[in-house]
């Protein structure tokens, strides 16, 4: 999976839990938890490879493994989280009450859409 694409399906996931969330401050009958662990089980699923490792491996040669095939993906969805974490973060911390937390989703999307994080961790 692209470094976008992932980019993009956790913005997705942040937007889905933001809006499952406000559902169910608003009394709506809403099952934020299994639809918000869906949409990210849906992306692990996605983007962890399958490993194989021999039978007669060590314990060292198991751990190398493990993490050469997971270091990448899981670097490339930190690294997506802690975007639009920061994102929220700075909007936040400028006082800016006139801007959503899913306007700021929104805005990074259409930003990711663009190409403006296609290089880089």
């Amino acid at each position: 999976m692209q470094r976008a694409e992932v980019l993009k399906r956790v913005v997705g996931i942040l937007t889905e839990a933001r809006e499952l969330h406000r559902a169910a401050e608003a009394g709506e009958d809403a099952d934020d938890t299994a639809a918000t662990e869906g949409v990210a089980t849906q992306l692990l699923n996605e983007m962890l490879p399958s490993i194989s490792v021999p039978a007669d491996a060590t314990p060292q040669q198991v751990a190398r493994v493990v993490a050469e095939a997971l270091g990448p993906a899981l670097h490339t969805m930190v690294s997506g989280f802690s975007l639009a974490f920061t994102s929220l973060a700075t909007v936040h911390d400028r006082g800016r009450t006139d801007v959503s937390s899913t306007d700021v989703l929104q805005e990074l999307a259409l930003e990711i859409e663009a190409g403006h994080y296609d290089e880089g961790p």
